[in-house]
């Protein structure tokens, strides 16, 4: 009797660990990675050429965008722009997204919805772990490929105001920064305040070529009082002037340059009911994702849904857009609508750089991989 107790309760313990092992492997999986970053920068995939002619397949293209901004308000909801919220509180960027020169997208954002992993993805084109919960309280340096170390690396100028968490992640890759700490979530006023007064004088500057402003004001309301606080409506209309100034600035400088200019408008992650975050339901998953320029097409005739894609999509439409090579971790791909200005070969060569890129992550990560004969 003792012997089969014995034997049970072996058998206990092990199926045990092997649930705990099971549960570890699928909450703490292995992230997929390329090779670090000081290897970064590779030589995209050659293309011969047509007889007689040079090729340009083996270069980064040229930039779509002479300067972008990008701004991040934390916590946007994908409601608070496309719902009953933005036509009442942003009428702006209701206009800019139903008549104007944009494109608009539903961006999904993997758990979990938090601040610091959620800007890995955006900036890396990865997708983070649970375990960045834990590094979200003390952010240490970003060493993996990004949009932002490629900038830097190319030469472009970048400035940031907003959450702090960027300074952290990107020590030493700002020519100009003001950092504001997202602990004190009682201030939903100065704490945007704080970035709004730096941008008459930025706009009017020439000397940068990427600007990120990130807000913070309207998470600090989700966490006092939910979505559905008195508050969110002026905070709503407050970005949204901000938004208005920032596009006219771009527009009034266009004709003195050749190429046209970007404002992205993005959340990090939206809120719960509760005003909380950090899980999976689709009031904290779904954050809008809206490109603003020139560039595009004006919108005309009944309005569209907006398309959902995948809030890691950013990193390479970015970096295609600023004539930046790929982030060798993205598992994102090319949103075609912001290249559709462009000739179909210029089209072709965009989706090439992001399928090779994507190749070679996968060969890298799959010890089984057998790299085809020829690319299709």
């Amino acid at each position: 009797m003792r012997l089969r107790s014995g034997v049970f309760a072996s058998c206990c313990l092990l199926v045990q660990a092997l649930g705990v092992g099971l549960f570890l492997r699928g909450f703490f999986p292995l992230p997929v990675r390329s090779l670090p970053r000081n290897a970064a920068v590779s030589e995209p995939p050659p293309e011969p050429p047509p007889a007689g002619l040079s090729s340009n397949w083996t270069k980064v293209p040229s930039p779509l965008f002479k300067k972008a901004v990008i701004m991040l308000i934390d916590a946007l909801r994908d409601d608070f722009v496309f719902g009953l919220k933005g036509k009442q509180f942003m009428p702006y960027t209701t206009q800019l997204i139903e008549r104007g020169t944009s494109h608009s997208f539903i961006a999904e954002a993997k758990p979990p919805t938090v601040t610091m992993p959620r800007i890995k993805a955006l900036t890396t084109g990865s997708i983070p772990g649970f375990i960045d919960v834990i590094m979200n309280l003390n952010s240490p340096a970003l060493l993996e490929d990004n949009l932002i170390w490629q900038a830097k690396t190319a030469g472009k100028r970048i400035i940031f105001y907003g959450d702090d968490t960027w300074v952290r992640l990107f020590p030493k890759h700002f020519a100009e920064y003001d950092g504001t700490t997202s602990f004190f979530v009682s201030d939903y006023k100065e704490v945007d305040d704080n970035v709004t007064r730096h941008l008459d004088h930025v706009l009017k500057r020439e000397d940068w070529d990427l600007l990120i402003l990130h807000y913070l004001g309207l998470d600090h309301i989700g966490h006092l009082s939910g979505p559905h606080s008195p508050l969110v409506g002026p905070k709503l209309s407050e970005m949204d002037n901000i938004i208005k100034k920032i596009h006219t600035s771009l527009l009034s400088k266009e004709g003195e340059v050749a190429s046209p200019r970007l404002l992205v408008v993005c959340g990090d992650h939206g809120m719960s009911e509760t005003g909380s975050h950090g899980g999976s339901s689709e009031g904290e998953v779904h954050t809008p994702l809206l490109f603003i320029s020139s560039a595009f097409d004006r919108r005309n005739g009944p309005q569209k849904p907006a398309e959902h894609v995948q809030q890691t999509d950013l990193a390479v439409t970015l970096a295609i857009g600023l004539g930046l090579p790929i982030s060798r971790n993205s598992v994102g791909k090319l949103l075609l609508p912001m290249v559709q200005q462009k000739t179909m070969r210029e089209q072709l060569r965009y989706l090439h750089l992001n399928g090779f890129q994507l190749s070679r992550l996968l060969q890298e990560n799959t010890p089984a991989y057998e790299k085809g004969k020829s690319w299709i």
